[in-house]
């Protein structure tokens, strides 16, 4: 069977057109994703937070570092468990730019408390429900704790994570 030079001209332009549309449709996509998450990391970088001994925490202020967010609270054990990877994680890689920060959906009066008997090297944020709000526009629909937020130092999330931290996940952060 031949198919004539006019039908297969017709042809090629249908196939060149549905792969146009599709690279459109995919680009809009990716365009539509990173501009949500732009809009989700300027939330991440408006909020602010008291800390335990009184100071304010600006999230701000850690823009344009590697930043990993671990939202915690202390009556979570898979939250305590994961602690101390993230503290060895911040000694390790904070004179390389990566910062770490907890934010305790917590009392405040508890953080203090479990802070003075496991104390960490890493900034605490007293995030209360305000942090809830704050990890969910960050993709924890659930609400759930822990859930990690790591995003490089160009500002673009490079991981998020609900449930206890492996060192797998650590490891692949730097």
């Amino acid at each position: 069977m031949t198919i004539n030079t006019s039908k297969r001209r017709a042809l090629y332009l249908g196939v060149a057109a549905v792969a146009g549309l599709t690279g459109a449709g995919l680009a809009w996509r990716h365009q539509a994703s990173e501009d949500q998450t732009h809009a989700e990391l300027n939330v991440l970088w408006d909020a602010e937070f008291q800390r335990p001994g009184g100071q304010r925490l600006k999230l701000s202020d850690y823009q344009g570092s590697g930043l990993v967010v671990n939202f915690w609270a202390t009556w979570c054990p898979p939250c305590v468990e994961e602690m101390p990877l993230l503290d060895a994680f911040y000694r390790e890689n904070s004179s390389k730019g990566w910062q770490v920060l907890g934010l305790a959906i917590d009392q405040p009066s508890q953080v203090r408390r479990f802070l003075d008997q496991f104390p960490v090297s890493y900034p605490i944020g007293l995030a209360g429900l305000g942090g809830s709000e704050l990890g969910r526009s960050l993709g924890n629909s659930e609400g759930a704790l822990p859930f990690t937020v790591v995003v490089d130092a160009q500002g673009r999330v490079k991981q998020r994570k609900l449930g206890r931290l492996s060192e797998s996940d650590v490891k692949s952060w730097v």
